[in-house]
């Protein structure tokens, strides 16, 4: 056999047994949070329509997607991002509704990232949307959902930074810059490479008291009181409402008493194009990447037909869970199962008895035993299939725990 059949391709994995047990688990720990809070569950396709996803949605780059084509010659993608669906969906389903809806839903997304990246090309989301609501209320409540999640995950040491992009816009909006220099500014701050503000500042002749916001913004990121300062050096009356909806935010976080895992960075820019107010990523040991990210985009629906503000939020199953690992936090699953084994004679015995275990909810691997087998191979076997229980079924019931 050609060993390549064996093997995925660069970017997805298999993943199975103990760690996919895991994994379901802590799925069903999120679930459990949308649940708690009101949230129904959808489902959209796997795939959809290129322009679901095209660049005026602000979705991921066309050359990351996975394009093909159908029978009628349409260009389809797998889904990049659930949000887009989300919002289509709604928009077709709930154009009359008025009142907030809230959604939640788990599903694999999909982008062709360079190989070099080392990033899963193929990767679960779990995640949650509020529509129809634009208050402050409803960032607050889907920020608690995020940070509560990752508690029921398992996670101890986390923390959620929040930014409001229209801080910057609002201060680039009033100097009237170039798009090129707005671009530059944005790549700078976004990755934190302050070293070539100073030189870009110059170079656009951006006014001196102006200058002085631009370096600042190093200082933007901490807890809360950062935007004091930053509220400070705001002009315009844009960035003074991004700022004062943060601190709004803030105290309804205090009220849940979850503002000791939020902290504010105002450097945070570049996210998808569709967001349109507070926006936020969560952040743990074990991993570079953010678990979750989110934000408010009250201009999507719109795009598909139903103008209705929304936020919402995923989180990176497979990156929680690398991060997991990596903080020795993955519990075993604390599902009990049995093997029972019997020859042929004891065979209604066996069965009989595994019925009367599955009714009362036992989980039961029911094995015919063979005899080029012996009964230590068997015990081996149900360790490696994590079982710590084996009943042999002969005249008598026999029970062992394995070590």
């Amino acid at each position: 056999m050609n060993s390549k059949l064996l093997h995925t391709p660069v970017g997805v994995r298999d993943i199975y047994g103990t760690e996919y047990e895991q994994k379901l688990l802590v799925m069903d720990r999120i679930h459990d949070i949308f649940k708690s809070y009101g949230y129904s569950d959808i489902q959209t396709p796997t795939f959809e329509f290129f322009d679901i996803f095209n660049k005026e949605r602000g979705s991921v780059a066309s050359k990351n997607m996975y394009k093909f084509f159908d029978r009628e010659g349409n260009t389809l993608v797998l889904r990049p991002d659930m949000t887009p669906s989300i919002a289509r969906a709604a928009a077709k389903y709930y154009m009359d509704e008025q009142f907030p809806m809230r959604f939640c839903y788990s599903g694999n997304a999909f982008i062709n990232d360079s190989e070099y990246q080392g990033k899963l090309k193929e990767f679960t989301q779990v995640g949650a949307e509020l529509l129809g609501d634009t208050t402050s209320d409803a960032d607050a409540e889907v920020i608690v959902m995020v940070i509560e999640s990752l508690i029921a995950a398992g996670l101890t040491e986390f923390q959620i930074e929040v930014g409001h992009p229209e801080y910057f816009k609002g201060i680039v909006e009033e100097l009237n810059l170039e798009e090129e220099i707005v671009e530059n500014l944005t790549d700078i701050l976004e990755n934190k490479k302050y070293f070539g503000i100073d030189t870009l500042v110059e170079e656009a002749n951006i006014p001196e008291n102006y200058k002085e916001i631009f370096l600042k913004f190093q200082e933007f990121d901490g807890n809360v009181e950062i935007l004091d300062k930053a509220l400070e050096l705001a002009n315009n009356e844009k960035s003074r409402e991004a700022i004062q909806r943060l601190k709004k935010l803030d105290q309804i976080l205090q009220i849940y008493g979850m503002e000791k895992y939020v902290s504010y960075d105002l450097s945070m820019l570049n996210m998808y194009k569709y967001y349109t107010g507070v926006v936020f990523r969560g952040y743990t040991y074990g991993t570079g990447d953010a678990i979750a990210t989110g934000g408010r985009y009250d201009n999507l629906l719109k795009q598909f037909g139903k103008d209705f503000p929304a936020i919402g939020f995923a989180v990176n199953v497979d990156r929680l869970m690398v991060a997991m690992s990596r903080q020795h936090l993955n519990e075993k699953t604390k599902e009990e199962r049995i093997m029972i084994l019997y020859k042929e004679e004891n065979r209604e015995k066996a069965i009989n008895y595994s019925n009367e275990l599955r009714a009362v909810g036992v989980k039961v691997m029911l094995v015919r035993k063979r005899s080029v087998y012996d009964i230590e191979e068997y015990y081996d076997f149900a360790r490696r299939s994590n079982i710590h229980t084996v009943v042999e079924v002969t005249d008598e019931i026999t029970k062992k725990r394995l070590d």
